[in-house]
């Protein structure tokens, strides 16, 4: 597993903490450790993303405030948080804070591993989504003025014809920017074309004859 998978414990009690880190080492997470709060925010490293698990009941600050001062950084790290038997509303307050997942102790370590796993996808995903839009943009950023019109229309579902009459040009050059747009978007079909420009947000051709 790649260390790239880090996990941040906070929690003041020594026991649990020690005992959730044996246990994510042996399922291969990297594992950082804090005995509170304010430690965990000044030594975290926000570039490398990772998994919180996060007590709510801890001195001086607890989870809550953690959550709300990631927040106001930026960090959308997804947060597994511990609490209390009982406590559900202080859960259900993590959750609207955007926790990805509440924990009550003592907690089945079948549970916690379960719950980091899939916090993770959620981190790989979210990158997968973020490359592909990086992607799209580039493909799109690629196309001149007047590609981009052609794939308006497209969008528009324009047939050739009524392109080249909304363009003024003729039905062969449409073919030939189509075919250029589909070479530079590097698309074998219409489809796919059609789902990359929908993807980055480009708006279907209005016709100046409509207004």
């Amino acid at each position: 597993m790649s260390t790239r998978r880090m996990t941040h414990i906070v929690d003041d009690d020594a026991m649990v903490r020690e005992s959730a880190a044996l246990l994510l080492r042996a399922a291969g997470y990297g594992v950082t450790t804090y005995s509170s709060g304010t430690d965990f925010l000044e030594r975290l490293d926000a570039t490398t993303p990772g998994c919180i698990l996060l007590d709510i009941h801890m001195p001086k600050m607890d989870g809550l405030e953690v959550q709300r001062r990631l927040a106001a950084r930026g960090v959308d790290f997804p947060v597994i948080v511990f609490t209390g038997q009982g406590d559900v509303a202080i859960a259900v307050q993590a959750m609207k804070n955007g926790a990805f997942e509440f924990l009550e102790k003592p907690y089945l370590n079948r549970i916690l591993l379960d719950s980091v796993h899939e916090a993770f996808e959620r981190i790989e995903a979210a990158a997968e989504d973020q490359a592909r839009d990086v992607q799209v943009r580039e493909q799109i950023g690629r196309l001149t003025p007047r590609e981009m019109q052609i794939l308006r229309a497209l969008l528009a579902g324009l047939p050739n014809k009524v392109t080249a009459f909304e363009l003024n040009i003729s039905p062969r050059t449409v073919e030939v920017y189509r075919a250029n747009v589909m070479r530079k978007l590097r698309v074998r079909s219409l489809s796919q074309a059609v789902r990359i420009a929908l993807a980055a947000g480009v708006e279907p051709y209005v016709s100046s004859h409509d207004s």
